[in-house]
């Protein structure tokens, strides 16, 4: 049939994207918008080809193949179709198992069908070459596009090239249109507004215990920006005294006898986002008991919403940390009673009431964001699913206690 379609492999396309954009072949180093590069190979196959599109197959790894955040993106993409293989480690490194062999499948399954007249190859990898030489034995003309290599050479199989009916060369400028190497900041997401009461303690004198060191007494280093000191909260981290940085136990020391009353926020406690490095108000049990009696978002949920969520999770959320974040968020607020004041759970920030907390982590799960850590979410990924959470609690109690008319 006069058609074409684009078998992908996805660990070549970006692995070389990155190569030429970031220096180096890991994938984390760039940033890929899914949609323009879905649509730029669309529009590169049709004009190249002379032929209306029929698919685009995206050939991908994954651990377990389990569908990552991207997967489930392409997925539901117009004529786009994911076929993973599996992703292991070994010696240090993550390695696709499977991908060669289900392009070579395909390849020679379509053209057997006589389901296209063009095939357009995005690959590099010399083990595709019977499925080549085999689809155009099948009467299918065979196009190899590479990407612009590094140091200006091909990064292909040269057997593989020889064999083409046609070559092209994905050069930078195409790439940049979807593909971006990302800049080394540190910050894995958008943290959430620092929180006054939080900047009020770290600015705070600190008792003279906490900055004495031995016989000499060290110069306090300035307070750290807001957002720093609430990634330090998140991340559990315990901040060396000798820099003039407050611990839990310094802060604490902040609200006893003879200590400087904070005069900013008089009532301010540094919280932390796990059990531990846990700092109560004096007087007060470990998490109130309206906390305590907030209902999870399973209790919340009809079985027709769970279906519903289930078809969103599947066809429209990405799976980005801050994202899931976010629409749990949204879900469980849009739920909760109306006798329920999401005021007093902004109190808490940053930390989650434990049920709740547990149920959003184990959300997040459901999007693989667990599967390359031995099934363990990262510290960073937790740091952003919940300061996706607490943005949308923000949003929400802000829009609640907005004056009227604005």
């Amino acid at each position: 049939m006069d058609r074409c379609i684009v078998l992908v492999d996805a660990g070549y396309l970006l692995g070389a994207a990155a190569s030429l954009l970031a220096g180096e072949p890991s994938r984390s180093r760039i940033t890929v918008d899914h949609t323009a590069l879905i649509q730029g190979l669309r529009e590169r196959a049709e004009s190249d080809t002379e032929r209306p599109l029929l698919r685009i197959y995206w050939f991908d790894g994954a651990p377990d193949r389990v569908p990552q955040p991207e997967h489930r993106r392409l997925r539901v993409m117009p004529r786009v179709t994911v076929r993973l293989g599996a992703l292991t480690r070994s010696d240090g490194r993550w390695a696709q198992k499977g991908v060669d062999a289900a392009m070579h499948a395909e390849l020679t399954e379509l053209a057997r069908n006589r389901a296209c007249s063009d095939v357009v190859l995005v690959t590099g990898d010399g083990d595709l070459l019977p499925g080549m030489m085999a689809a155009k034995e099948h009467g299918v003309a065979v196009h190899l596009w590479a990407v612009q290599a590094a140091d200006g050479d091909y990064n292909q199989s040269e057997d593989l090239v020889a064999e083409a009916d046609e070559r092209r060369v994905l050069d930078r400028t195409w790439i940049t249109k979807a593909v971006r190497a990302k800049e080394l900041t540190g910050v894995c997401a958008p943290p959430p507004a620092p929180r006054p009461e939080i900047a009020a303690i770290l600015s705070a004198p600190l008792p003279e215990s906490a900055l004495a060191t031995g016989a000499e007494q060290p110069r306090p280093a300035p307070a750290p920006h807001p957002a720093t000191a609430a990634r330090g909260q998140e991340n559990g981290e315990r901040i060396p005294a000798t820099k003039g940085v407050p611990t839990p136990k310094d802060l604490a020391a902040l609200r006893g006898p003879g200590a400087q009353p904070v005069k900013e926020a008089p009532n301010a406690t540094l919280r932390w986002s796990s059990d531990k490095g846990w700092v109560d108000r004096p007087g007060t049990p470990a998490e109130s008991a309206e906390a305590a009696a907030l209902p999870t978002l399973a209790q919340l949920t009809t079985a027709e919403q769970r279906w519903a969520d289930r078809e969103e999770d599947i066809t429209t959320v990405g799976g980005d940390p801050y994202e899931v974040g976010q629409v749990f968020a949204r879900r469980w607020m849009a739920r909760l009673p109306e006798h329920h004041n999401l005021q007093k759970l902004s109190t808490m920030y940053p930390r989650i009431p434990h049920r709740v907390d547990g149920e959003l982590l184990r959300y997040a799960a459901r999007f693989g964001l667990l599967a390359h850590k031995d099934d363990q979410i990262d510290e960073h990924d937790r740091y952003a699913i919940r300061a996706g959470f607490w943005r949308e609690i923000d949003v929400r109690t802000a829009a609640e206690h907005a004056p009227a008319g604005e």
